[in-house]
């Protein structure tokens, strides 16, 4: 098959054009694509009402969703129980409240918990691989449970019982596999990292979206025009053993 000169240059201005077009045409195509927004605060905390939570009884779909977003094993016992967010009963959980006579509803109903991502947290200071740290950005006290040695000085740190060791291989013993979230390995310390991999698409806490009573608000507290800052303007709230001086970030509202 034989081109003639005319049809040649008619072909290779059509190229010529299409090549020229076509950073014009990837601006248009990115400005269509959605862009992730990440959530940003200078000091992240959660604010969690106790009536409202327990409005629902036996409710723990906060505790799914956490559990299932992130991978934790279900061993199916406590003495290998791995947890990120849990329950246990009012007296427990603040053991130092100074009433002598708190409500009953709430002495005798379960308290949602979970790592109080301490402003002064001892588990960071006694890390000796630094595979936990708190974050300057935002507050999160964060893990790298790639540099973990199983030491558990964070677990005998931590005066909240917030961390879980995996005495036995974890991946087997997880229901459902999301593919977008590591998983870990025995020997490893694992606890709540306050959806830090959603924060960075935009998205809240998996916990917080899934309750449905929306007991559970989450918010930076340095800007006073969230919701989490002025529910605690608002309302009376304690943190769970204030005397320590770790200065927790989760706020229970009685």
């Amino acid at each position: 098959m034989t081109i003639d000169r005319r049809d040649f240059l008619k072909g290779a201005g059509v190229a010529a054009l299409a090549i020229a077009a076509k950073p014009a045409l990837d601006i248009v195509t990115a400005a269509t694509l959605p862009e992730e927004s990440p959530l940003v605060g200078k000091r992240w905390a959660m604010v969690i009402d106790l009536r409202k939570c327990i409005s629902r009884k036996n409710c723990t779909a906060c505790i799914t969703a956490c559990h299932k977003t992130h991978n934790v094993p279900d061993f199916g016992n406590t003495k290998d129980e791995i947890k990120w967010i849990w329950k246990e009963g009012f007296e427990h959980a603040f053991p130092d409240q100074a009433n002598e006579y708190p409500d009953e509803a709430l002495k005798n109903a379960p308290a949602v918990l979970l790592c109080n991502h301490c402003d002064n947290p001892p588990c960071v200071r006694v890390c000796p691989t630094k595979a936990t740290w708190k974050r300057k950005e935002d507050g999160i006290v964060m893990m790298d449970w790639h540099r973990c040695i199983g030491c558990r000085y964070c677990v005998a740190a931590c005066p909240y019982g917030s961390r879980s060791f995996n005495w036995r291989n974890p991946r087997p013993f997880i229901k459902e596999l999301q593919p977008d979230f590591p998983t870990r390995t025995r020997g490893v310390v694992e606890k709540c990292t306050l959806c830090e991999e959603r924060l960075a698409k935009g998205l809240l806490p998996a916990c917080v979206e899934a309750c449905e009573e929306k007991a559970m608000v989450f918010g930076d507290l340095e800007n006073p025009d969230s919701e989490a800052r002025k529910l605690l303007a608002g309302r009376f709230s304690i943190r769970r053993k204030p005397a320590l001086g770790t200065q927790p970030q989760v706020y229970y509202l009685v």
